[in-house]
């Protein structure tokens, strides 16, 4: 009887290291898939982030040569602004510089016809 029981005792470990190495062989199996499963992702989003850095690049650009324009364009219009202020800031100074000298001949005027 005993022998009967070591006998099914090694069938049961025979059977249970076979499980074992059956499920130790499955998971390396499962592992490589994996791997090469995450190694293709990680290829795939490298690519699709070159991807999206040019074309994103490319739209900067773009957007930066518009603004560009637009500083140029606001640049010779502050220029046209500052041209026609100042044409009249002369032309209101030239007018008070007559007011001046009409009022300072009123003046002595004035003042000649109370002093003599």
């Amino acid at each position: 009887m005993e022998a009967a029981t070591w006998t099914a005792i090694a069938i049961l470990a025979g059977g249970m290291l076979g499980t074992l190495f059956y499920l130790g062989s499955r998971i390396d199996d499962l592992g490589a898939s994996l791997g090469s499963r995450i190694d293709d992702l990680g290829a795939s989003l490298g690519s699709r982030i070159d991807d999206l850095g040019a074309s994103l690049g490319s739209r900067i650009d773009d957007l930066g040569a518009r603004l560009d324009g637009r500083i140029d364009g606001l640049g010779g219009h502050v220029d046209s602004l500052e041209a026609r202020i100042e044409a009249r800031l002369t032309a209101q100074t030239a007018e008070i510089r007559e007011l001046r000298t009409e009022l300072t001949s009123r003046l002595d005027e004035h003042h000649r016809r109370h002093a003599g």
